[in-house]
């Protein structure tokens, strides 16, 4: 498996199906659930920052995970507190928020020992039998597919509507 072939093609499923929704509904509820096409961004975005976190403390063992913290404690709603926390954002803004993290993703993955991608265990919380490919695979790449299928089907209201 090639993990910087994976983290380009989920992000690039990101980039395409948010640049093509139509900007003027990127508020409107209904996406998933409650949430809308700016909220679904933030809620990627805010899976990046958790991903910064665990990547930088393979490299910087001892630094800050603030976003990991928050995404493995159980008394904690990350999905909804994190989309909450970014409320007050436009689109545009939760968008770049969510490039800027990507962006640091990919810089990071790229100083991992290649050894390290398929070491069972290495995220202790995750579970032992798991790695850290199978964690990018299964709640990233995954992760962005299922919610870009929503986006897309949701656009389909909107379809043949002035912008």
């Amino acid at each position: 498996m090639h993990i910087s072939d994976i983290l380009m093609y989920g992000h690039l499923t990101v980039q395409r199906t948010v640049e093509t929704f139509p900007a003027a509904e990127v508020g409107t509820a209904g996406a998933c659930g409650y949430w809308s096409v700016k909220d679904l961004v933030a809620h990627l975005g805010s899976y990046e920052l958790v991903l910064v976190d665990i990547l930088d403390g393979f490299i910087n063992p001892g630094s800050p995970t603030p976003h990991l913290e928050a995404f493995i404690r159980p008394d904690y709603n990350f999905n909804d507190e994190q989309v909450n926390q970014r409320q007050g954002m436009t689109f545009a803004e939760v968008y770049a928020e969510y490039q800027a993290a990507h962006a640091q993703v990919r810089d990071l993955a790229a100083q991992i020992p290649a050894d390290l991608w398929q070491q069972s265990g290495a995220l202790p919380w995750y579970g032992a039998a798991y790695d850290l490919e199978d964690f990018i695979v299964y709640t990233y790449y995954g992760h962005k597919r299922e919610h870009c299928g929503q986006i897309a089907t949701f656009s389909d209201q909107f379809k043949g509507r002035p912008q």
